[in-house]
Formats: structure tokens, C-alpha cells, sequence
């Protein structure tokens, strides 16, 4: 059974002078761009069951701009764990996710998300990871066992 795990770094974000850095918002250009990867999500047929997104405001409004555009809600865990989370942090929360969820949507921040996406792709990936970047990662294991090696994907956008 093949699983997709979708990595996808926030859009793009108020640059945070003066401000801490959990609170950024996103600029309306960082609205638009999670509201296109949306659209393709949807056009590509990626429905998430799940979703891990980091508790930060930059992650949540990358969010619900992206689910804005699709037809269903799919359970959500906001989580700092995933904030702070280095690859091996998030590829951690990955393994706790329900066996039964087909589709992941992980969205999270640089350079953790381009780490976790090139261990799967390569390391073209780390270049590839700008803002409201989405790679799609076909995972062949169960999420308890997903790391490096356990699946192959590509960047869509």
C-alpha cells in the first residue's frame, strides 16, 4: 500500500523586523501563493486526510489559504513540536500518524521541510524549497516506518 506524504514549506511570510518570530504573518503575496497551491492540490488530486502544521501564525494562515481551495477539511494538528522540529523531529511526528491516513500534508518551515523533502528526492530539493513550495513523496511504508529511502517523490510547483 502506498501512502503520499506532502511537504510544504509556508508561503511567503512579513519579514518579522520588530516582531517574534512565531507571530509572522503572511503577506498578501504568501496568502495568494497558498491559496494557488490549493488549486493544485486539488487539480493534481491530493486530498489530505491529515495534516501536521506547525503552530506558528505564518504555517496556520499557509494553511487555510490551502484548504480553502479543496473540497474537504481533513483532521489538522497545530503543533510547536513541528516549529522547532529539526528532520529528524519531524520526520518523528510523521511515525505517529493514524496508519489509517492515506494522504499527509505536512506543512512546516525551511530548512527543515527542503531537508526532509531531498532525503527523499535528493539534494536538488534544498535549492528547489522556496516559499509555498509543495513536494509530494510516495511513501511504501506504513508512517510508523517512513525515513529516508522508504519512498520517492518530486517537487510539484
Amino acid at each position: 500500500m502506498s501512502r503520499t506524504l506532502l511537504l510544504m514549506r509556508h508561503a511567503k511570510a512579513e519579514d518579522g523586523f520588530g516582531s517574534i518570530d512565531f507571530d509572522r504573518a503572511l503577506t498578501d503575496e504568501g496568502r495568494d501563493q497558498a491559496e494557488r497551491v490549493g488549486r493544485l492540490l486539488k487539480e493534481k488530486g491530493y486530498a489530505p486526510e491529515h495534516v501536521v502544521c506547525s503552530a506558528a501564525a505564518r504555517t496556520r494562515q499557509t494553511l487555510d489559504g490551502v484548504l480553502g481551495a479543496m473540497d474537504q477539511a481533513p483532521e489538522v494538528d497545530h503543533t510547536e513540536a513541528a516549529y522547532l522540529a529539526g528532520p529528524d523531529g519531524l520526520l518523528e511526528l510523521i511515525t505517529y500518524v493514524d496508519p489509517a491516513v492515506d494522504t499527509l500534508l505536512v506543512v512546516g518551515h525551511n530548512p527543515t521541510i527542503a531537508q526532509v523533502a531531498a532525503s527523499f528526492i535528493g539534494e536538488q530539493a534544498m535549492a528547489a524549497f522556496s516559499p509555498a513550495t509543495v513536494a509530494a513523496i510516495d511513501i511504501e511504508v506504513e508512517w510508523l516506518y517512513a525515513a529516508p529511502g522508504t519512498g520517492t517523490g518530486r517537487i510539484l510547483n
